[in-house]
């Protein structure tokens, strides 16, 4: 039986698993620090905010994440320590300068009424089930925001997009990866999706 809970309200704690669906899912953007997964885990299992993410729940065990924020409120906080602990002094610091830009960066100019959806993986064994499609919905229904955006999904992410867009979110933007950095992760552009919710329906059919 799945469902689908805010994660500091989901009576147990969710941190470890949520930190193995991050680090199977951003594996390939973190190579740098580390190229095994269980360690990546361990690194960052200190910096999600749980009362800003959503997990998916089966038997008790954490099988899908996202986070929604306002667009001010931070879905993550690293802690260089941390990650100097894991990662060694060197790889640690550097992800501590440059992943806090990266991860910890809220809306520029953040609009009232506007969500932003983040983090949303699922575990390796139970993609293509529906996981994110219902993790998904049940944000939209859950919280107040009447638009929701997507930040930066890889171009290369094909199963991500085509459920985005089989939920209604529409590509809005995109950004071109540097070349240099475009031949290193195998990803072109990253690109941002906004999904409106239907004027008379809170609803995603």
């Amino acid at each position: 039986m799945l469902h689908v809970v805010r994660a500091d309200q989901a009576g147990n704690d969710v941190r470890r698993g949520i930190s193995e669906i991050f680090a199977e899912g951003f594996t390939q953007w973190l190579g740098f620090f580390s190229k095994n997964p269980q360690k990546i885990a361990e690194a960052f299992a200190h910096m999600f905010v749980l009362d800003q993410f959503y997990v998916a729940l089966s038997n008790g065990r954490v099988i899908g994440m996202a986070a929604c924020t306002n667009g001010i409120s931070l879905s993550v906080k690293l802690d260089t320590r941390e990650l100097r602990k894991h990662l060694g002094f060197y790889k640690g610091s550097m992800a501590g300068i440059f992943l806090k830009k990266e991860f910890e960066s809220p809306f520029v100019d953040p609009s009232p009424g506007v969500g932003s959806i983040e983090f949303v993986g699922t575990a390796a064994e139970s993609r293509g089930q529906g996981v994110a499609s219902q993790m998904i919905r049940h944000i939209i229904e859950a919280t107040p925001y009447e638009t929701y955006l997507i930040e930066e999904v890889a171009d290369t992410n094909i199963p991500a997009m085509k459920l985005y867009n089989k939920l209604g979110f529409q590509e809005y933007k995109r950004r071109q990866i540097p070349i240099k950095r475009s031949k290193k992760i195998g990803i072109n552009y990253v690109v941002s999706l906004r999904y409106s919710k239907p004027t008379n329906s809170s609803l995603l059919k």
